[in-house]
């Protein structure tokens, strides 16, 4: 199973990045692509955990492994979610993450002593980048996704270079029980990268999923909150504290509607699809943060699960696949596919 799993995981991934760029050429929508780069590393990771279960692993195999799979993957996914979500005011939440992961890493610092001051400067890079996205997304600028665009490139670039450049803290790390590669031999300041990006990328990918459940969804609106701009800032600041509170009970609350909409067949197609992606992300994030705890036992495997779930909800929903076709062909697995229900509320006014 150390081969077969992976192996498996890496070829639908590579199938989903085709699809994606399919789309992606068709549309031209920038999240679009994004996502390909994301499904594409992960292919990228899962493919290396296969090649080194098979054949044995190389530093540079083993360094292609971590830096895809620990560190783009989950980055990359998320910022396609925020710029699939740039109309929205979900710029708030990415900008906090963005903050979170840097500062876990500069707390984590003490668990990785050789990489100095590295983490102090993380820690800013990711304050600046979080408020800059936070203040575009105040000011309804729906560019908000580039500044984070510009962060991730950046981090990217970094961890390339440290990935490849710093030498290895010992041989390369394979738990002797499952065969699964950990990151116990990656160099400390590359550890500390994929805390950030992770955490900002994975948790956007999760929380932006179930965002567009919320938005999409028939709502039971119990806590009432206001994120408009104009009003003064006093309040602003009050809304938006109740807002961390309100989106979470509103959202459980109106889970009942939900299920009768969706038995009924009168729920769009983005609900049931935004939670099988975010179900997905769950998934990954659970191994990853098994094997950074020295569990790899469902590594793999949530790797798989969230690989299949993640593809599923695209293809359930009808506005990412209107039609299901093979990719760059004319070959139509399944014809046009036509929304039973409309949105339930507007991106901004969730």
């Amino acid at each position: 199973m150390s081969v077969l799993l992976p192996a498996i995981t890496a070829l639908l991934a590579f199938v989903f990045a085709v699809a994606l760029l399919d789309q992606w050429r068709e549309r031209r929508r920038g999240f679009q692509l994004i996502w390909a780069l994301g499904m594409l590393f992960f292919g990228i990771g899962a493919g290396a955990e296969a090649v080194g279960a098979a054949i044995g692993w190389s530093e540079a195999l083993y360094r292609t492994w971590y830096l895809t799979g620990a560190v783009f993957t989950a980055a990359w996914l998320g910022l396609g979610t925020a710029f699939l979500l740039a109309k929205t005011r979900f710029g708030y939440t990415y900008g906090a993450l963005i903050v979170l992961g840097g500062l876990i890493a500069f707390f984590a610092r003490r668990a990785y002593p050789e990489a100095g001051d590295f983490a102090t400067l993380l820690f800013i890079g990711a304050l600046v980048f979080g408020l800059a996205v936070a203040l575009e997304t105040y000011f309804q600028n729906e560019r908000w996704p580039l500044i984070a665009a510009i962060g991730v490139i950046a981090a990217s670039a970094v961890a390339t270079y440290v990935a490849f450049a710093m030498p290895l803290s010992g041989p390369v790390a394979i738990d002797s029980h499952t065969g699964v590669p950990t990151g116990a031999a990656i160099a400390a300041p590359e550890r500390l990268i994929s805390l950030v990006m992770n955490i900002s990328g994975g948790l956007a990918l999760v929380l932006g999923a179930l965002f567009s459940a919320y938005v999409f969804m028939p709502k039971k609106r119990v806590l009432d909150y206001s994120l408009d701009p104009g009003q003064p800032g006093d309040e602003f600041l009050f809304n938006l504290a109740i807002a961390v509170i309100a989106i979470p009970v509103n959202f459980v609350l109106s889970l009942p509607g939900t299920l009768r909409a969706l038995v009924s067949g009168r729920i769009h197609s983005r609900v049931p699809a935004t939670m099988l992606i975010a179900i997905g992300g769950l998934a990954a994030g659970a191994g990853d943060l098994l094997s950074r705890l020295g569990s790899t036992e469902l590594f793999q495997l949530g790797k798989f699960l969230a690989v299949t779930l993640i593809f599923l909800g695209f293809l359930v929903s009808i506005e990412a696949f209107r039609e299901i076709r093979i990719p760059f062909t004319r070959v139509v697995l399944r014809g046009a596919r036509r929304e039973r229900a409309e949105a339930a509320g507007s991106g901004r006014g969730a």
